[in-house]
């Protein structure tokens, strides 16, 4: 019963910390590059907002390395 807990806690804390750099990257995307959010929501084409949002995230991730 343990076990079940503190992977259930573990699962929690991943989908949090996810949950979390999506919403981040996503506001910054916004006030960052409003022109391409805003065309790819009126067009209905999600790729290039997808492809802005993976390349936020791998910056940041590059980021975060390079002080490791």
């Amino acid at each position: 019963m343990r076990s079940l807990q503190r992977w259930s806690a573990s699962l929690f804390g991943a989908i949090a910390v996810v949950s979390v750099l999506l919403a981040a990257s996503t506001v910054w995307l916004f006030l960052t590059n409003p022109v391409n959010v805003v065309n790819a929501i009126n067009e209905g084409d999600v790729s290039p907002l997808v492809r802005d949002l993976a390349q936020v995230l791998v910056n940041a991730l590059r980021g975060l390395l390079r002080y490791l």
